[in-house]
């Protein structure tokens, strides 16, 4: 282990990611302070960014503190820690033990649970009543708890697993859920809790999906190849995008997953900021079958099993088609080394259609001028237990930007032996059935249009009354509203009303006078439906509105506890932050928008289901003094050869 790693910084920027002699450095220095146990572990550890301004204005070759954050657990202690180490002054710069949540779920925590629970006689004769005996065939899944449950210590680490059966080691073993049995497991006591909720039939469908298993494929898939002769049309310096006119840094944090950071686009010579930082904050999966195996299930995936340390190694050709390049990422593992985990991110350029058209139909010869769109794709792919998040960035030559949010994988399964769903828990196949359900993401969209002075409208469109300014009654108009305190920005969508949110910047005119902007376009999407007085809507308090704004804070990085969501017992994050009701106007702001999918699942999602879409989009509204994309040359190839 290299104990007190020092930084290169005339070739390290301050977003870059962590190598993995900083991260075992700044290990080895916490390890020296003797304020851990031998029991210790570590969930994640990361490069603690330094202030905006700093960053902002760095050069190449400006030095600067390369902090790291390190986030674990200490069983002796029963309290999860936080610390900050300088590389820069080998020193603790801050150590604090958590008193309000713990860091997320780790492979740790999966292994102990399954070695407790071999031990546990109560277990090993409620899986006998089942008929399981060899117990190496039961898949042990220790969902994250999201509370203590009775009989529990109030202070302990506390995960409640669940169980499938497999018929072999490689097989689909979400297919047979072992219904009705759950374990409480305290991971610092040892202390277990089983529930037995009564013997139920595990179902005999297979329910496969890998290719090597299925009876027969589709025989009449051509071959597709995607071909760019000239290669790429963007350039890779370090962790520096730069396409067309664009401009970005790239990373992934273990928490958030992936991160863009200054965000800026290239104006005729004219370098102007967009975003400064842009990631997703949290989210929840909460699930609306009241039913005993599922009524306490709310998934804060992100905060809860570190989003970023799911990320895959993405793969040519499966996950990213064309000329492909591939960002990697060094993680912390528990032990407190550093693992190199290769191709997380994903950067290619795609055909998008037609970019703009027109035929002018007046013309003696009527030719058309249509230019080809293309997008900048920077994606990443994570697995969370069952759940597979796909995270695509997009970026479009007339300076639109768009994240999509792809969902598959598993979805969660109940038994039913009597065939009959409910309208919680509607059936997907014989004997199985799937309990409704949300997935809420919450992006936090660190703004910069044109400096650090914006503010946020609402835009909504309405019918003009019937009158003298609107005879024939078919008149409607924008109406527009400045939001101007953090209460007053809590709002919801509605598409009935076209209603849009803008951030703009008041002090910076385009040419027709009016004030730069970028436009949050939502898709219809909704807010939590639990209850207000649930513990996921106490816990994910930030899924009730789609939209809350705050002014900048270093400090406010997550819509809830974020690293420390684990068995949280709720309010931190977006209600904390805005219960002072700060101003929101002309000022460095942060936009939160909610957003996600109400899951009613249907047997095509069965075994594995097909992948859903949801995201918004950010569009320039008044940003630019005309369509940006006019110089995009046409095709080389003639349209009509």
């Amino acid at each position: 282990m290299n104990i007190g790693a020092t930084t290169d910084q005339s070739k390290t920027h301050p977003l870059d990611r962590c190598t993995g002699d900083e991260l075992e450095g700044a290990v080895g220095i916490l390890g020296k302070s003797g304020k851990l146990s031998d029991q210790a572990f570590f969930a994640c550890g990361f490069a603690d960014e330094p202030e905006k301004d700093l960053v902002l204005n760095f050069k190449a070759g400006n030095s600067f503190d390369r902090v790291i954050r390190l986030l674990g657990h200490d069983p002796k202690q029963k309290q999860s820690f936080d610390a900050r180490v300088s590389l820069t002054s080998n020193e603790l710069l801050a150590f604090d033990w958590v008193e309000d949540g713990q860091v997320a779920v780790t492979g740790v925590d999966v292994i102990k649970t399954i070695r407790l629970l071999y031990k546990n006689e109560e277990w090993v004769k409620a899986m006998a009543k089942r008929g399981v005996e060899d117990l190496s065939m039961v898949h042990v899944e220790p969902w994250v708890a999201g509370r203590r449950p009775e009989g529990m210590d109030p202070n302990g680490r506390v995960v409640s697993a669940i169980f499938f059966l497999h018929k072999d080691l490689d097989d689909n073993h979400y297919a047979r859920p072992i219904e009705g049995l759950i374990v409480h497991v305290d991971l610092d006591s040892e202390h277990m809790v089983v529930v037995d909720h009564g013997v139920v039939p595990i179902p005999e469908d297979d329910g496969e999906y890998a290719a090597s298993r299925l009876d027969s494929m589709r025989g009449d898939l051509k071959a597709l190849e995607i071909i760019q002769p000239d290669g790429p049309s963007f350039d890779v310096e370090g962790q520096v995008i730069r396409w067309q006119k664009w401009k970005m840094h790239v990373s992934v944090n273990p928490v958030e997953g992936l991160v863009l950071h200054d965000v800026r686009y290239n104006d005729d010579g004219r370098d102007r900021s967009i975003l400064y930082r842009a990631s997703l904050s949290d989210m929840v999966v909460p699930y609306g079958d009241s039913s005993p195996m599922h009524n306490w299930k709310h998934a804060l995936d992100s905060g809860e099993t570190n989003m970023g340390h799911g990320a895959n190694s993405l793969s040519l050709g499966c996950d990213c088609l064309g000329e492909i390049y591939y960002f990697d990422n060094t993680i912390l593992k528990a032990n407190g080394e550093a693992q190199e985990v290769k191709n997380v991110i994903c950067l290619h350029e795609e055909d998008y259609g037609v970019l703009w058209k027109h035929t002018n139909m007046m013309h003696e010869s009527p030719t058309p001028e249509v230019r080809r769109s293309r997008r900048l794709v920077v994606s990443c792919f994570h697995t969370v237990g069952n759940y597979e998040y796909g995270f695509y960035w997009y970026f479009y030559q007339d300076g639109t930007i768009q994240m999509e949010v792809k969902l598959t994988g598993h979805i969660g399964a109940s038994v039913v032996p009597d065939g009959k769903g409910t309208d919680t828990s509607p059936m997907v196949a014989p004997m199985v059935s799937s309990p409704i359900h949300q997935h809420l993401f919450c992006f936090r969209l660190d703004f910069n249009i044109d400096g650090q002075k914006n503010s946020v409208c609402e835009t909504e469109v309405e019918a003009l009354q019937p009158g003298p300014d609107n005879p024939l009654d078919s008149g409607f108009r924008a109406v527009t509203r400045t939001l101007k305190s953090e209460q007053e920005a809590k709002r919801e969508i509605d598409p009935a009303r076209s209603r849009s949110w803008r951030v703009i910047n008041s002090d910076v005119p385009n040419r027709v006078g009016q004030p730069v902007g970028y436009k949050l376009l939502a898709q219809a999407s909704p807010v939590m439906l639990s209850g207000e007085n649930s513990l996921p809507a106490k816990r994910g308090a930030f899924a009730k509105h789609n939209l809350w704004v705050t002014p900048y804070n270093t400090d406010e990085l997550y819509a809830d506890a974020g690293p420390f969501s684990n068995l949280h017992s709720g309010g931190a994050g977006l209600p904390a932050y805005t219960s002072a009701d700060r101003s929101i106007e002309d000022t460095d702001l942060v936009v939160w928008h909610t957003f996600g999918v109400t899951h009613v699942p249907r047997p095509e999602d069965w075994p594995i289901m097909p992948v859903e879409y949801a995201g918004f989009t950010l569009m320039p509204v008044g940003f630019f003094d005309q369509n940006p994309a006019l110089d995009v040359p046409p095709p080389n190839k003639a349209c009509h050869d």
